[in-house]
């Protein structure tokens, strides 16, 4: 296992919320023409389609892993909330959508707690609340997220905080390339079975749009997977919402939507989360 580092811990996390941010937009602009089952599996087709080569090239022992079933609940959770996460984009505004997803740092520190036995402190608590305070603020909650989309995206921001908390739980043995592939191949086959109904043949403009999305999903994932093996779920969990900012920001380059005073006291508030996060010693 790495050497514990908080700042590298966090530098991972919002680098990957940064990938994940732009593979939405992605998968909102796919998500236009191609369905949602279709999406899912062509992000997890992707991803173990560019892991393959690397796995192959480090020879069998690589996949030789202790822990099958920690695997096969992380793919199973992380598909779960990945079809959640995937319809709020195409049903709800790119903010709102990620409001829920990233959400998911409130839940860690519990689900740490209840799994894992980390210790949840007070700060950890508050800098949980602070982000999320943040991220209703940049999102600006209306009536799209009081109707029954909320159980999607709150079930799917739940789901992910499990997929995370397991990440860490995986990252004291499981390098985080075996991780993600394992993901990607035990979620392509589940989300095969879906297109046994919703197959067709995709335009060249829609394979951009989802091998794009697939290709940013996977660095992003590995990116996490590395960052949970630096340092507890529960402290730099609240690092996901940057991926809020983010969007937002695509969403000014993209579609000129500028973030108002709520949005910017709202992004104030979650790099005050991050700053809570952060070691009091050097």
């Amino acid at each position: 296992m790495p050497q514990q580092s908080l700042i590298k811990g966090l530098a991972l996390l919002s680098l990957s919320a940064l990938l994940f941010a732009t593979m939405g937009v992605l998968i909102r602009l796919a998500s236009h023409t191609v369905d949602n089952a279709t999406v899912v599996f062509m992000r997890n087709l992707t991803g173990t389609l560019l892991l393959t080569p690397f796995v192959l090239s480090q020879g069998k022992d690589f996949l030789v892993t202790h822990k099958p079933w920690m695997h096969l609940w992380r793919a199973l959770v992380g598909l779960a909330a990945m079809y959640g996460f995937f319809y709020a984009i195409a049903h709800l505004p790119l903010s709102n959508a990620m409001v829920f997803t990233y959400s998911s740092p409130v839940f860690i520190p519990l689900v740490a707690w209840l799994f894992l036995k980390e210790k949840i402190t007070p700060l950890m608590l508050l800098a949980a609340f602070v982000g999320l305070i943040g991220v209703g603020l940049v999102a600006k909650p209306d009536v799209g997220m009081f109707n029954w989309l909320s159980l999607v995206g709150i079930s799917s921001s739940f789901l992910a905080a499990m997929a995370f908390v397991t990440v860490r739980a995986l990252a004291a043995t499981e390098p985080a390339t075996r991780t993600v592939f394992y993901f990607c191949l035990i979620a392509t086959f589940v989300s095969a079975i879906p297109m046994c109904w919703h197959w067709r043949i995709l335009t060249l403009q829609e394979l951009y749009y989802l091998v794009g999305a697939g290709t940013l999903a996977t660095i992003s994932q590995i990116s996490l997977s590395k960052a949970y093996a630096y340092a507890p779920a529960g402290k730099i969990g609240p690092a996901n919402y940057l991926a809020i900012i983010f969007a937002g920001m695509w969403a000014w380059v993209l579609w000129d939507e500028r973030p108002d005073v709520l949005a910017i006291i709202g992004m104030l508030l979650i790099f005050v989360a991050l700053m809570l996060c952060l070691p009091k010693k050097a």
